[in-house]
């Protein structure tokens, strides 16, 4: 078995564009090629728009995982792989496997699913209660069990049967007083005299133990299996034997089947921490999504838990974050945006660079490091700048941006021009996406002087694309407005091509906002803004600089 590696997951905003998908997988693979020791893994804060779709299926990537939150989870945990045992085994074996295992809680299973747990609480608690001879009887004790309990060998009989009738007793005295206590059915334990043997036999009993290694005749052997009485040996004295022969009792009879506490593998730690402090129980079961058990926890492992490690991509504001990021390790932030509201406990590595687009400057570090870029790798970053950029029409892009671009574009073999008109065609092509849907597609929100607000975006190359999408939204931001977290809502929809937008808005004082940072007058539920196409750049400022004065 192979070194475990530490897990360190690359990750973008939530609503994340192309450039977040993109940026987080090629920055995952640059880091991986880097270091041989962590696994570094491409996830996703939310889910994929159809540009984005569009680009993973064009050059072949599986998307980054989804992630929801990234409080650390059952699955942080190291969890014990106790393997699960056969509720037929004895008391014996079960207390010899705990010790072996150094556990004191054993699973266990039937298939691939938990049927109950026995702790060595439990299997003292069998030992010390007194229980009446017919014990062995009411735990429908295997022969086997006590075959292995006792060190024995079968004379006569079957292993697998069971023994559930009678009693348990020990044959010292004579023959004569023996046919006084010794029913049918009953187990006797005895020693070396035919007498005894025969007399047991011949009372019908079910079985008869030998003790201190006695031989067994030949006569006995046939009478027994006439009888149908098995018949076993066994090297240790009668004590030792009546002293052991209720450890041969199957631990079903005692296991807890009942009100088990087992939690599950995506449960969060600091949901369960109040529930383990409130239990005795040292061990808790590990079930998987579809209920099959998969280890065991105690609280012991909560304190060596580690919160999951993160490096951001694309964004450094903590209301873009994915959700729970308060309680993650952030490693490394890579952004080309303003510098946001995330604080961090340690000192990490932050590389902000005012270019038009993250994956530009992942490209300079794959350059720094001596790292050759793939057709695959330059496929992708070659989609998130001109996605970002919108093609270079953006106030953002950077002479660098399109120099990278096209670049990269020579690596990967495409023609940014014809590759850029079917990317965003396919990210406008929103007629079977719900309203609620488009909204969310490319949405962020943004905070200034405590008002809250947020901007969706959509990119398109034709009027007639945004005025469709703009039918389908103008109801649902009137319908939703009040439950929007947010004191007001704008939405662009942007043409690539006359390099415009066309602003939505909802919320008290949105319109005159709008009016004093762009200096325009607009319709009963729009402006038409001439030049502007950035949200970064040219949208957000303005409307912040407005909020301020």
């Amino acid at each position: 078995m192979g070194i475990k590696k530490d897990k360190v997951f690359v990750i973008g905003h939530k609503n994340p564009d192309t450039d977040s998908i993109c940026s987080a997988i090629c920055y995952a693979n640059l880091k991986s090629k880097l270091s041989s020791d962590t696994e570094y893994i491409a996830v996703r804060a939310g889910h994929l728009n159809e540009e984005s779709q569009y680009v993973m299926e064009r050059f072949g990537v599986h998307p980054p995982v989804y992630i929801k939150d990234v409080r650390t989870q059952v699955r942080d945990i190291e969890i014990r792989e106790t393997e699960g045992v056969s509720q037929d085994i004895s008391l014996k074996k079960a207390w010899s496997l705990m010790r072996d295992k150094n556990v004191v809680t054993l699973p266990i299973t039937e298939g691939n699913k938990l049927a109950g747990l026995i702790t060595i609480g439990d299997i003292a608690t069998s030992y010390m209660d007194v229980y009446d001879s017919k014990i062995l009887a009411a735990a429908r004790t295997k022969y086997k069990n006590i075959l292995e309990t006792l060190d024995g060998c079968m004379v006569t009989g079957d292993s697998e049967a069971l023994f559930d009738k009678g009693k348990v007793l020990i044959a010292a005295a004579n023959p004569d007083l023996m046919e006084n206590y010794i029913e049918e059915h009953d187990l006797v334990i005895l020693g070396n005299r035919y007498e005894s043997q025969l007399c047991a036999i011949e009372m019908k009993a079910d079985c008869i133990i030998v003790c201190e290694g006695a031989p067994v005749s030949m006569t006995i052997k046939k009478l027994a299996e006439e009888k149908g009485c098995t018949v076993i040996g066994t090297p240790h004295d009668t004590y030792t034997v009546a002293r052991l022969i209720n450890q041969s009792m199957p631990i079903a009879h005692f296991m807890r089947r009942e009100r088990l506490i087992t939690f599950r593998l995506d449960e969060f730690t600091e949901t369960i921490k109040d529930i383990m402090a409130k239990k005795r129980h040292r061990d808790f079961p590990i079930l998987d999504k579809y209920g099959n058990y998969v280890g065991m926890i105690s609280r012991r492992n909560l304190l060596n838990m580690s919160s999951k490690k993160l490096i951001l991509v694309d964004h450094n504001e903590k209301n873009q974050a994915v959700n729970g990021i308060e309680n993650a390790e952030i490693l490394e932030i890579i952004d080309h945006h303003r510098l946001g509201s995330l604080e961090t406990i340690a000192p990490v590595f932050f590389r902000n660079q005012p270019l038009g687009c993250t994956a530009t400057i992942i490209y300079q570090m794959y350059r720094e490091n001596g790292v050759e870029i793939s057709k695959t790798i330059a496929s992708l970053l070659c989609a998130a700048i001109v996605s970002d950029t919108l093609m270079y029409r953006s106030p953002t892009c950077t002479e660098y941006d399109r120099q990278t671009a096209e670049e990269l574009a020579s690596i990967a073999g495409i023609r940014v021009e014809e590759f850029a008109r079917e990317m965003f065609k396919a990210g406008s092509n929103l007629k079977d996406k719900t309203p609620k849907e488009i909204f969310y597609q490319d949405y962020k929100t943004f905070s200034s002087n405590d008002i809250s607000f947020g901007v969706g975006q959509i990119n398109a190359m034709t009027e007639e694309e945004l005025a469709d999408i703009k039918k389908k939204l103008l109801p649902y931001l009137e319908e939703t407005a009040e439950s929007m977290k947010a004191n007001m809502v704008f939405f662009m929809l942007t043409n690539i091509i006359s390099e415009s937008t066309e602003l939505l808005y909802v919320g008290d004082n949105a319109e005159e906002l709008i009016q004093n940072a762009f200096g325009v007058q607009g319709d009963v539920d729009s402006f038409r803004l001439e030049g502007v196409i950035s949200r970064k750049k040219q949208l957000i400022p303005a409307l912040m600089a407005s909020m301020q004065q």
